[in-house]
Parts: structure tokens; sequence; C-alpha cells
């Protein structure tokens, strides 16, 4: 068998660069994917303090027996370094011994949306 008769060894340009297409894309949707857990994850961070913020409020409103004014306060918190807007409103309910106290909680100035907690406060 003479030399141009042979079947060529290796690969051809054309089919290098497909296959660096095809991994190229494949590395773009992995960096994607890593990049949007992040994302998720910190936003689940910043809602669990949220949340815990919001538990910690109404936890010392009982603790403290505290029957607080009808309407809106808001306020400032922190939460592992993350700084939380909170805003508490009290409404009267039908029975005049108990009142309903709805906190609501957002990472100041931040993604991951409002944690809302409501509890019912019994006259002391």
């Amino acid at each position: 068998m003479s030399r141009a008769e042979r079947p060529a060894a290796g690969f051809t340009l054309l089919e290098v660069l497909v296959a660096l297409a095809v991994v190229a894309v494949a590395l773009l949707a992995a960096i994607g994917t890593a990049t949007q857990s992040t994302v998720s994850a910190e936003v689940l961070r910043t809602r669990l303090f949220a949340t815990w913020e919001a538990e910690n409020r109404l936890a010392e409103l009982r603790a403290r027996r505290a029957w607080p004014d009808l309407g809106v306060s808001e306020g400032i918190a922190e939460q592992a370094g993350v700084r939380l807007r909170w805003r508490e409103t009290v409404d009267a309910l039908p029975d005049s011994a108990f009142r309903r106290v709805e906190i609501a909680v957002r990472v100041d100035g931040g993604r991951g949306g409002e944690v809302r907690l409501a509890g019912v406060l019994r006259r002391p």
C-alpha cells in the first residue's frame, strides 16, 4: 500500500473545533448552574435570618408579656451581620383580651423577599 492510499491518522481540524465547541457549551452550562446555586443559597440564608428575626420579635413580646399599642412600628435589626428591616403590625381582635401581631422582615436593600409571621397575644 502506498502512502497516498493509507487512511490519515488523527482528527481533522473541523472535528477538533466541533469537539471544543461542545465542551465550551457544556462548561458554560455547568458554570451557570453553579452560579444559580450560589445565588439561591444566599437568598435562602438571608430568608433564614429574616425568619429568625421575626420569631425573635414575637417571642420577645410573649416573654415580656407585652400589650403593644395598636398600629404599625418599624425598625432595623441585625442577624449574623445581615441588616434586616422589620415592620410590626398590631391589630385588634373581636375579643378585646387578644391582639393579633404580624411581623414582616426583609433584608435591607437585598434580595430574598419578605418573611411574615403572625401571632396572637393575650392581655397580661
